[in-house]
């Protein structure tokens, strides 16, 4: 462990996964590793394990997060397990409050349901998801109202649902949390007083004014008397800054070949570093390297305390996508060995979400 004498508290850190799954093995091993990853961040001492849904990528095995949170819970004590997200569009809201309801009732206290409106897959398969319909904007308030009113189990007498009763979904509402990559998730986020996850590590800008907007927006609710705010960020930490830069070369291979409409399961660092690019296409996967934050434990640390600092973030959400298990492992672990501590200094002070 390197020690950071006289460094402020630290916020809590927690894992966002999507089950990678590597060339040369199937889905059954990425979640199975994703279990095995749930058990190693629990002893870490990492503060929540989500799971993100995605749907038509071959490289990712996390399509159906509720049933994926079922196997981890069983697999774990302490750390809260959630979505990060579910679409909420691409479901009816009885079925998710039936599924995280369940997740609820079985692991009171330790269930998050983050929520998105993107499809999180193309249009084609987006369309298959929802029975050939696409919601706008609009509806996803109001599917999320009927989401809230099945969780309460209280509707009022005039709506269509009022006789519905969601079983175990009524009186199991777990944590819930708004998710966005743009404006109108912070607004809405706020607005609601709930917490708010903005997705940082898709490189795309805006995160000072997504976050600007939702404390601006904030309202107290039932939810939370005070804004918190929590971004996503790519992490790769390694023994060297070129170690992690080369094992993180696959997943940004991997996402060029996604953005192209060529999705695969992940490659291999060597095929990474030998593949044949464009200038355009190398560009690309350096401006992708470059949005993340790779390294020793001593650069990943620097970075993101002045992420932290920039941001004024409450927790981060950090995602590692590596070829193999055990450098994505060792990469968490690391982390650890230098964040935890000053966490667990003010633990018992802090109460996150």
């Amino acid at each position: 462990m390197i020690p950071f004498p006289g460094a402020d508290p630290l916020p809590h850190l927690s894992v966002l996964d999507l089950a990678p799954v590597a060339s040369g093995s199937g889905v059954g091993d990425a979640l199975r590793n994703s279990i095995d990853l749930s058990r190693r961040l629990e002893a870490l001492g990492y503060h929540r394990h989500w799971v993100a849904e995605h749907h038509g990528m071959p490289g990712v095995a996390s399509s159906s997060p509720a049933v994926l949170l079922a196997h981890l819970a069983m697999a774990t004590t302490t750390i809260r397990l959630g979505s990060g997200g579910v679409m909420l569009p691409n479901h009816a809201p009885l079925a998710i409050a039936e599924q995280f309801g369940m997740l609820e009732a079985i692991h009171p206290g330790r269930i998050d349901l983050g929520l998105g409106r993107a499809p999180g897959t193309d249009g084609l398969t987006a369309r298959a998801l929802r029975g050939g319909r696409l919601q706008e904007s609009e509806d996803f308030i109001a599917r999320l109202g009927d989401l809230i009113g099945f969780f309460r189990g209280s509707f009022e007498p005039s709506h269509p649902y009022a006789r519905i009763s969601a079983v175990p979904g009524a009186g199991n509402m777990p944590s819930l949390w708004m998710l966005g990559s743009s404006d109108w998730g912070a607004q809405v986020a706020g607005q609601l007083g709930w917490p708010f996850s903005f997705a940082h590590h898709f490189g795309m800008g805006g995160t000072v004014q997504a976050l600007e907007l939702y404390r601006d927006n904030f309202r107290a609710s039932e939810w939370r008397q005070a804004p918190y705010a929590m971004i996503g960020v790519q992490v790769l930490c390694a023994p060297s800054f070129e170690e992690a830069r080369f094992l993180a070369g696959a997943s940004a291979l991997g996402f060029l070949r996604l953005r192209q409409g060529r999705p695969g399961p992940m490659p291999t660092p060597e095929e990474a570093e030998a593949a044949t690019l464009t200038s355009e296409e190398r560009a690309f996967l350096d401006s992708r390297l470059a949005s993340a934050v790779l390294g020793t434990p001593a650069d990943v640390h620097s970075q993101l305390t002045d992420l932290v600092a920039r941001y004024g973030v409450d927790e981060l959400m950090v995602t590692t996508a590596t070829h193999r298990h055990e450098d994505r492992v060792r990469s968490f672990e690391l982390l650890a060995d230098i964040w935890m501590p000053s966490v667990r200094t003010v633990a018992s002070t802090q109460s996150p979400v």
